[in-house]
């Protein structure tokens, strides 16, 4: 995809636009390899969509589940559903064709809708931390402290910073500070569609969106685990299975089941955030493939959390039944009870 790392070109070579000056060589895949690609990218696309927009219709359908965590939860669902009905599309066409045909404006647009969504789940992860640190930690004062108002705030602070460094980083042409030079005469050109970033844009990025907020998910949920184990030692060693216990339990396994999302986001994007990191410092000599591979893995996180949500929630099991059934347009389907264990 970049120029400083193709291999000689042959006779034969072919481009992105032939009569263009300064076009970028285009790799024409096997016919085999090429329906591989296209089924795997469906695969990943429909569940992708159909999954988020299933947590969706549920939140928002359900008066039951309009709780602040649940809200925080959508707000991820959202993020998810954006960057396969958004992202996706676009980005699977460019690895198929090894070309963008989109232009150079809706380049920018694309890269700032990746990096928004990218930060605003990141973000989304990092509120529903210290949604479940109160749910355990101090549940006398989650209903004081984590109310819908304050929810309201986060997630509008968790897509007002996205979309103010998304677009500023792309726009403005910060990622290219101190590279200008090298990056118009090695790596740019016509059919190519790559944030490329300079060491200085790498490293900070990298602190401010994944180490610092990464790092603050992790030191929560381990105080978060700890206090955990302490509630289920407490409710074993009492006979009473009071209400409290019962509540107890159900945040335990919430928090359980967004550590795992937490878990998942974290797997599917170190990877890559690493080689983008590294990459700068080794004067770009990962290959592109490598670095197209581990960006994919990146989206399988979308694709996982429905998932996930459907293993481990009765609740969104039962509301995936009711929508498949059409039930949701009976009357008074949105005050149907749905277990949140």
């Amino acid at each position: 995809m970049m120029n400083f790392s193709q291999p000689a070109l042959a006779e034969d070579s072919y481009f992105c636009f032939e009569s263009v000056n300064g076009s970028c060589p285009k790799i024409i895949y096997p016919t085999v390899i090429r329906i591989l690609l296209q089924i795997f990218f469906s695969v990943i696309l429909v569940v992708t969509l159909c999954g988020n927009i299933l947590v969706i219709i549920s939140i928002t359908h359900f008066k039951h589940l309009h709780t602040p965590t649940n809200y925080l939860i959508l707000s991820l669902a959202v993020t998810d559903f954006l960057l396969g009905s958004v992202v996706m599309p676009p980005y699977m066409v460019r690895v198929i064709e090894s070309c963008w045909y989109f232009g150079d404006v809706f380049c920018k647009i694309h890269m700032s809708a990746d990096i928004i969504l990218y930060l605003a789940a990141m973000l989304n992860l990092s509120f529903i931390s210290i949604d479940r640190y109160y749910a355990v930690c101090q549940p006398l004062h989650y209903r004081n402290k984590i109310t819908t108002c304050a929810t309201t705030i986060m997630i509008l602070i968790c897509w007002g910073l996205s979309a103010f460094v998304g677009f500023g980083l792309v726009f403005l042409e910060l990622n290219l500070l101190g590279i200008e030079d090298f990056y118009y005469e090695h790596v740019a050109c016509a059919g190519s569609c790559v944030l490329f970033q300079g060491k200085t844009a790498s490293l900070i990025c990298f602190v401010l969106t994944f180490f610092i907020p990464g790092l603050i998910m992790l030191v929560i949920y381990q105080k978060i685990f700890h206090v955990a184990r302490k509630q289920a030692r407490c409710i074993h060693s009492t006979a009473g299975n009071n209400a409290h216990s019962e509540i107890s339990k159900m945040e335990r396994k919430a928090t359980k089941t967004l550590m795992i999302v937490m878990g998942v986001f974290l797997s599917c994007s170190t990877p890559f955030i690493l080689t983008n990191l590294i990459n700068p410092f080794i004067n770009y000599s990962i290959p592109p493939v490598l670095i197209e591979t581990l960006f994919c893995m990146t989206y399988l996180n979308s694709t996982c959390n429905p998932i996930i949500y459907a293993f481990y929630y009765s609740w969104f099991r039962k509301a995936f039944k009711m929508i498949i059934f059409g039930k949701i347009f009976q009357a008074h389907s949105s005050t149907a009870k749905l277990s949140t264990d």
